[in-house]
């Protein structure tokens, strides 16, 4: 594995976080690359080293954070849904300001369908609609129904300035989830 210098990923923090913080203050497609460079303190010339173009850093940060929820699901598969939860709700709110962001702004609609996504398929193999209390219900409706609601329900999170605990979160909707699965 090649080791990436410092000065490298320092500058392309500073890049994701000034994209994120700008998004929070006005909208995306009112921000320019001068507006990220600025806010990041780099030059043009570095964001144009990583990126294409705004499009392009929105959306390679959107796929960080999907493929780092991925992870933490496939690190928590072995668990309760309560368990698992926490994982995730901690990394919610280690990441708050990206969420909310992503979450209240005219990016939501792209990264929501993202984000059910990615819940739809790491629930998928828990579905069992062949036996138990699921018996002949629809694998599908039952995927985008629960998907639904945990995607519902970590927007209104976000969208009500986080008002209970990552913790209380987590356990509330685990305890739905295991109910059901």
């Amino acid at each position: 594995m090649m080791k990436v210098d410092r000065r490298v990923l320092k500058s392309q923090e500073a890049i994701k976080k000034a994209i994120i913080e700008l998004m929070s203050e006005k909208s995306f497609d009112d921000i320019t690359i001068r507006d990220i460079s600025d806010r990041a303190n780099v030059n043009r010339g570095t964001i144009y080293l990583h990126y294409m173009d705004k499009y392009d850093l929105l959306d390679k940060l959107i796929e960080e954070h999907i493929s780092n929820l991925r992870e933490l699901c496939h690190s928590a598969s072995e668990m309760t849904f309560q368990e698992g939860n926490y994982v995730w709700f901690e990394y919610f709110a280690e990441n708050h300001l990206f969420f909310t962001t992503m979450l209240n702004t005219k990016s939501a609609a792209y990264f929501r369908s993202r984000f059910l996504d990615l819940v739809v398929q790491e629930y998928k193999p828990e579905v069992d609609v062949t036996e138990g209390k699921n018996q002949g219900l629809s694998e599908e409706v039952f995927l985008q129904f629960f998907g639904a609601a945990v995607v519902g329900a970590v927007e209104w999170w976000f969208k009500n300035g986080m008002p209970v605990p990552p913790r209380v979160m987590a356990e509330q909707t685990g305890i739905l989830l295991d109910r059901n699965f």
